[in-house]
């Protein structure tokens, strides 16, 4: 055990020192690996904020189904049953013609002008079923049960969700869609470019040192050995690269808040998204040091598997 101990440190010892004197090798490999793990922690954090974002619209959004006057209890009960086994329905609220004309009196409060007109009445808003969807981008199928002739023929009207209030939410939940799409594309490429610049890297490295490794396997050095500082110094890489991601992004938005004196970046609430990053950093860290340890890792593993071409067996 102590044996495998010292081992190890003088494996570890190795590398550090192979990463201090390829220092300069080690800035391109790093620059390349910053920016991949920077949009890998600013996808999260803003894929983070768009489903708040998101939810938060979902939240203060209801279908309003209107009834017509006639419908019997029996018929409301039926439909308001069938509503509620929907998949996408969070929630179904009745209300009654009275309900729904108190309803409408205090979201016009400072209006007098309407007020005035629907006093000078009776009352001429109809029953209303308030639908609350789980999520905004399979409206659709609740628009479409609505529109069955078995359901249609209570309505006395189209529901709320139609025009451009349906527009709206449509292009909201198409632009965070597409900018997620984006952003997984984006961590792909500059995740397999970053991997490549570092499997370069250690492949410059080995051929640097070539007569070195060549005098060790003549005096019976192990696969592992030889190896390992290679792979020591790829994961410096990732260690070093997560931390400077983290303060990439950390900077971005003491910046933004303070600063720029910025809440909000078109969809991106900078509020929400800072306070994600600031309560997840410990998890976001970890993770980025895993992603940057696994890039680094893997990419020097393959270089010393291919071009140091180890024997087992001879």
């Amino acid at each position: 055990m102590k044996r495998k101990v010292i081992t190890l440190s003088r494996v570890v010892h190795a590398g550090v020192v192979n990463f201090i004197r390829n220092a300069s090798l080690a800035i391109a490999a790093m620059a390349v690996m910053v920016v991949t793990l920077t949009i890998i922690l600013f996808s999260i954090v803003t894929n983070a904020t768009f489903a708040n974002t998101i939810q938060q619209i979902t939240n203060k959004i209801d279908i309003s189904v209107y009834l017509k006057d006639d419908v019997n209890k029996e018929d409301t009960n039926k439909l308001i049953g069938e509503l509620k086994h929907l998949p996408n329905v969070q929630s179904v609220k009745y209300l009654s013609k009275e309900d729904a004309l108190k309803r409408y009196l205090s979201q016009n409060a400072g209006n007098e002008q309407l007020l005035q007109a629907v006093n000078e009445t009776s009352n001429p808003l109809p029953a209303t079923v308030l639908i609350k969807p789980r999520d905004l981008n399979k409206i659709q199928d609740i628009k479409d049960f609505l529109s069955k002739p078995a359901q249609t023929q209570l309505q006395s009207d189209q529901p709320s969700y139609s025009g451009d209030r349906k527009e709206a939410i449509d292009k909201i939940t198409h632009a965070t869609n597409l900018l997620r799409e984006i952003g997984i594309v984006t961590v792909l490429v500059f995740a397999v470019i970053s991997a490549l610049i570092i499997f370069n890297t250690i492949q410059m490295a080995i051929f640097n040192r070539r007569d070195e490794i060549q005098i060790m396997r003549l005096l019976g050095a192990s696969t592992g050995y030889i190896r390992g500082p290679f792979i020591v110094e790829s994961i410096i890489y990732g260690i070093l690269s997560a931390v400077i991601s983290v303060l990439i992004i950390n900077s971005a938005f003491v910046a933004s808040s303070s600063a720029l004196q910025a809440s909000s970046l078109g969809l991106l609430d900078i509020g929400y998204a800072s306070n994600f990053f600031n309560s997840h950093f410990l998890w976001l860290l970890t993770l980025q040091l895993g992603i940057g340890i696994v890039i680094g890792a893997a990419s020097s593993a393959i270089a010393t598997r291919r071009y140091l071409k180890f024997k087992t067996s001879k």
